[in-house]
């Protein structure tokens, strides 16, 4: 209710410069985030993510291809305008910055540290992942791993969050995480990072127990991935859990930015790669941990706008994982049979429950809990229901069907206007 009131505000005043903290769930589309509803709240129930008021369809192709890849789309993000699909904060030169929507070779992100407004990245994923590398590394290929990991812990931005470790050392040496770096060049960046004025933490636990006073945080929380992105099968038969377990989630590593950055004007982006990886893999119990965990990102996110309502909460992936779906069983159904039987449509597509078994929603209004499978049209990306969503100052603009390049539009208009 409390919300509800503060938007209803927000509705009426004329937009100020403020706060924005963008949210990429990679891979999600509203496929994806209908099932996570069924099965934690139940298909009458909301998700965090049920409640940003302002929704529009989006239209995400780039220049040379209809479906966006994860660098180029996060490009396009970063800068507003349309890049190819190789593009990694480049434009066509794949070498130097494309000249933004703002009217200078400068990300948006890179734009705020120039104003002096605070910045975060938050990734589940490696800190080589385009979803937040894009918004301050120019890079020749995707594949620069080191490059990019020097450029993003190089770039100045205050708050930094997630796994790579392997990238940051020297190869052979052996990091927190148990793994050997991967650097042929013999940096030490973590050491460089410390001597850069950043605290450096590992876990769960040593994140839970920053001061609030930090001024520049890095955190790195797994050697790759903070997450194992294989199949079930895969994770089953090497014992591996879903998530690495002294990591901390995207929720968590957002309230702890946001509680750095205190009533300072900010800029994050937060991106939950697990989404696009376990979708990638047709992994559907990961699919839904993933989703669950970002959900918690947009918990943390609108309890802050309660508080700070010059804040623009806005969302959106660019491609779907996988092209996952959802089908209703019921008992004794042809669906629910052959998913005893063989695990397959009648087009051969693949059925995925949790262990051999449909999935049950949590119950709905009257009390019931319902049967249903997860099916998967590819382990490539596709161009389907993607939508954009928002809530706070600035977000009434996002309605209708946008294109890619207006979310920066929105978020810059947000954090500059006067």
């Amino acid at each position: 209710m409390r919300l509800l009131l503060v938007l209803s505000i927000l509705a009426l005043a004329p937009l100020h410069a403020g706060n924005v903290i963008f949210i990429h769930p990679d891979g999600a589309g509203v496929a994806p985030w209908q099932a996570a509803r069924m099965i934690s709240k139940g298909p009458d129930g909301e998700l965090a993510w049920d409640r940003l008021p302002q929704v529009a369809i989006y239209r995400g192709h780039l220049k040379d291809n209809l479906t966006s890849t994860s660098n180029g789309g996060a490009t396009v993000h970063a800068y507003g305008v349309k890049v190819s699909a190789a593009a990694f904060g480049t434009g066509d030169s794949a070498e130097a910055p494309p000249v933004s929507a703002g009217g200078e070779p400068i990300s948006l992100m890179l734009e705020a540290r120039k104003a002096g407004i605070c910045t975060g990245l938050i990734n589940s994923g490696s800190i080589i992942e385009p979803g937040t590398a894009c918004f301050v590394v120019s890079a020749k290929a995707r594949s620069d791993y080191e490059e990019i990991t020097r450029a993003v812990l190089e770039s100045g931005v205050d708050v930094i969050l997630s796994g790579g470790e392997q990238w940051m050392l020297p190869e052979g040496v052996i990091g927190h995480h148990g793994k050997p770096g991967k650097r042929k060049d013999g940096q030490d960046l973590i050491q460089a990072a410390r001597a850069r004025g950043y605290e450096v933490v590992f876990t769960r636990e040593e994140l839970r127990i920053v001061p609030p006073t930090t001024k520049k945080l890095l955190g790195v929380f797994a050697a790759d991935h903070t997450f194992n992105d294989q199949t079930e099968e895969f994770l089953e038969g090497a014992g591996l859990p879903l998530y690495g377990p002294s990591a901390p989630d995207v929720g968590e590593m957002t309230a702890k930015a946001l509680e750095l950055f205190g009533t300072q004007k900010f800029f994050l982006v937060v991106e939950e790669e697990g989404t696009d990886n376990f979708g990638n893999c047709n992994n559907a119990p990961g699919m839904l941990a993933a989703l669950l965990r970002a959900d918690e990102a947009f918990r943390e996110s609108l309890a802050f706008l309660e508080k700070h309502p010059d804040t623009l909460i806005i969302t959106a992936a660019d491609s779907e994982a996988g092209g996952m779906d959802i089908i209703g069983l019921t008992e004794g159904s042809k669906e629910h049979l052959a998913i005893a039987k063989n695990g397959r449509d009648s087009n051969g597509s693949p059925y995925d429950g949790l262990q051999g078994r449909p999935f049950e929603s949590a119950p709905d209004r009257f009390g019931v809990r319902h049967s249903f499978v997860v099916t998967w049209a590819s382990r490539n990306d596709t161009s389907g229901g993607i939508v954009i969503r928002a809530a706070g100052a600035g977000s009434e603009t996002i309605r209708g069907t946008m294109d890619n390049t207006d979310i920066y539009k929105t978020m810059r208009a947000a954090l500059f206007k006067n």
